[in-house]
Formats: C-alpha cells, structure tokens, sequence
C-alpha cells in the first residue's frame, strides 16, 4: 500500500467515526426531546384526534381500504402503484386513497395504523413517536 493509499484509508476512517459520533448524539437527543412529558402529551393528543378523524371518515373512505386490500391481496402492483405515493408505510400507516389525492379530493392522508385501526393524517412527515 501506498503513502497516499494509506493516507486516503485513514481519512476515510475518520470520516466514518466523525459521523458515527455525529449520529450517536442526534440519536440522542432525538430520544431525550421524545421522552419529554410535553412532547408525549402531545403526541399523546395528536394521534387521538388522527385515530377520532380516521373512525369519522371511515365510512367515506372504507371503499378506497378495501381496494387496497384487495390489491394487496392479489398482488396488483398496477393498482397498489395507483395510491398515494407518500411514504407512510414506514411509520406504520399507508395511505389507500389514490395518489394526488390531498389537492383534488382535499381529504387528508387516510388508511389503517399498525394496530387496524382507521386513521386519518394530514402530511408525510415522520409519525413513529
């Protein structure tokens, strides 16, 4: 191995741990303002009013579920490609109403949480309080 070989390795070693560090103290600061009182409280109150819009517009909405289901169900990826393109699955909740639907049907996102129940929420920001 090289002088400037070597040299590139160490420098990358030290860009990998900078930013292992760098990720240990967001992490832990993200968990320190979770675990705040305040911020569960309000988390708390946010996902009762999401869970009470959810049972509300269920009604309405339970066709677009069962679509969903069905499409899931039977592997049509034309018909699952066809939803809402937001990426709330990975927080536990997908959208089965179709894609572009908060500007033409100005209805929030809708769909079932990770314990199938009807839920209703308005942007795709990051919901796993």
């Amino acid at each position: 191995m090289t002088a400037s070989e070597e040299e590139r390795r160490v420098q990358d070693a030290v860009r990998r741990h900078a930013r292992t560090r760098a990720l240990a103290k967001v992490e832990t600061v993200f968990s320190a303002v979770l675990s705040d009182p305040g911020v569960r409280e309000a988390r708390d109150r946010v996902e009762a009013a999401e869970t009470k819009l959810g049972l509300e517009l269920g009604a309405r909405l339970r066709p677009f579920q069962h679509r969903y289901d069905q499409a899931a169900e039977e592997g049509d990826t034309d018909g699952l490609a066809g939803l809402c393109a937001g990426k709330h699955g990975r927080w536990g909740r997908i959208c089965v109403l179709p894609d572009g639907h908060e500007a033409s049907m100005e209805e929030p996102h809708w769909g079932r949480n990770g314990e199938g129940r009807p839920i209703a929420w308005v942007g795709s920001a990051p919901d796993d309080w």
